[in-house]
């Protein structure tokens, strides 16, 4: 096991696309890091200079203290597990597992040891003499996950491993994939695009967007407290929903004004108005300007059926448009205003009906106050 730094790292091709700008890393010994992101983003052009796929252009890469930038792949010490599985189809489990200790001339007593304890990890034991052909796509990414094991490398590189898998085997595969972590303890680098495989899998998160980093931190941590309105909108399920507005003080308490500011160069019309809590207004102190254009966000979540015993959260009118009902909830799309697509996510029983209107209470303390654009900071988080 190794930790993994990268420092100023950079890549930049031919054309002058700036895939990766300036990436800076530090992945302890023995953690599970998971870099998440948009196709594009330059999540997985990073795991491929680490691997030694891709040249750096600028900066530098270390695997347990040795600088890699010019080592080759296969002398970095590490595997890599691809969302391709690429398996031998003439080869049996066995023999597509022991295929690269063979290359390297492992005694074949080593080889077979180090199989079948791979195989037993795994639990695929039992298919160590059948072929690829006959194998589920499960059995197979387990395959390819055991020939990476077998080589007992500093880190495991993973490349969307489960991308191929249905939606039911990539939850399973993925809870194998933990616990194999937490067995070994190899360091680790995951890339996926799915947030929701980020969250489950990882010690820690790299959100990425335009080949740069916008927050590394625990999945809780990025969740409760993202940085910016991109981190934001990408990590949680339902998305955070956003209302265009502005600030005020009335009455000694401070207020959201939905769509009476001119935001992104229009002008809106009156919309929601929503009463801070205090401890959500003491974070925001100095931080604003009175009736300047922000963006409040509002996690699904935050939402509930206005009732008596809600008389102490803010409510807004909404109309009903989609119901989707997910057992023991459902989410609700419904309008105001100014939003025609806003998402909450509420307790099954809640008797609402499509083109119904309604009124939503809102637990304002957990909201978040974003600064206008696609980027823009979250002013209700303390930075260091």
């Amino acid at each position: 096991m190794a930790e993994i730094a990268l420092k100023d790292v950079q890549k930049t091709y031919p054309n002058g696309y700036k895939a990766v700008q300036s990436v800076n890393l530090d992945i302890p010994d023995g953690s599970f890091f998971v870099l998440v992101g948009p196709s594009g983003c330059g999540k997985s052009t990073t795991l491929r200079m680490v691997a030694g796929l891709e040249d750096v252009t600028a900066g530098s890469i270390s695997i347990g203290g040795r600088v890699v930038n010019n080592v080759h792949p296969k002398d970095r010490d590490i595997a890599m597990v691809f969302q391709n599985y690429a398996l031998y189809p003439h080869m049996s489990v066995y023999k597509n597992m022991a295929f690269a200790l063979k290359l390297r001339k492992v005694p074949r007593d080593e080889i077979d040891r180090r199989v079948k304890i791979a195989a037993e990890t795994l639990g695929i034991t039992e298919l160590l003499e059948r072929k690829p052909a006959v194998l589920s796509g499960g059995q197979r990414q387990r395959v390819a996950v055991g020939r990476a094991i077998v080589r007992e490398p500093k880190a495991f590189l993973f490349d969307e491993p489960l991308s191929n898998l249905d939606a039911k085997l990539r939850v399973t595969t993925r809870a194998e994939l933990k616990s194999l972590h937490q067995r070994l303890k190899t360091t680790t680098i995951y890339v996926t695009h799915d947030q929701e495989e980020a969250m489950t899998l990882g010690d820690r998160i790299v959100v990425m967007s335009k080949g740069l980093v916008q927050q590394v931190g625990q999945p809780l941590e990025v969740y409760r407290a993202p940085v910016n309105r991109f981190v934001a909108a990408f990590i949680g399920t339902p998305p955070m929903n956003f209302m265009e507005g502005s600030l005020a003080s009335e009455g000694g308490r401070l207020v959201f004004n939905e769509g009476t500011a001119t935001v992104g160069g229009r002008a809106g019309g009156a919309g929601c108005r929503l009463p801070l809590a205090e401890s959500l207004a003491s974070r925001l102190a100095g931080k604003f300007t009175p009736n300047a254009p922000i963006v409040l966000g509002l996690r699904p979540q935050v939402f509930a059926p206005a009732s008596p015993g809600l008389t102490d959260r803010p409510t807004i009118p909404v109309t009903i448009n989609v119901i989707e009902p997910l057992g023991d909830q459902m989410d609700i799309t419904c309008s105001t205003t100014n939003n025609p697509s806003l998402v909450a996510r509420l307790p099954a029983s809640t008797d609402f009906t499509p083109g119904q209107t309604a009124m939503l209470a809102v637990d304002t303390a957990k909201l978040h106050v974003f600064e206008p654009g696609e980027f823009g900071r979250n002013l209700t988080i303390e930075r260091t």
